[in-house]
């Protein structure tokens, strides 16, 4: 999922360079959207895969 957001900020990036503010900009928000879904799992699986002692 990382990947995914590494993949819309790049073409954010390049949205914005060559002037497309929309597609800028919708594919920023997709990408900030998929970075916190990916820290949230991965708050939950340090969580879960802790063992208690």
């Amino acid at each position: 999922m990382l990947r995914w957001t590494i993949t819309f900020i790049i073409l954010a990036i390049i949205a914005g360079i060559f002037g497309f503010g929309g597609i800028a900009a919708g594919a920023a928000s997709i990408a900030k959207v998929l970075f916190f879904i990916f820290l949230v799992l991965l708050v939950i699986s340090l969580i879960r895969g802790r063992k208690a002692f």
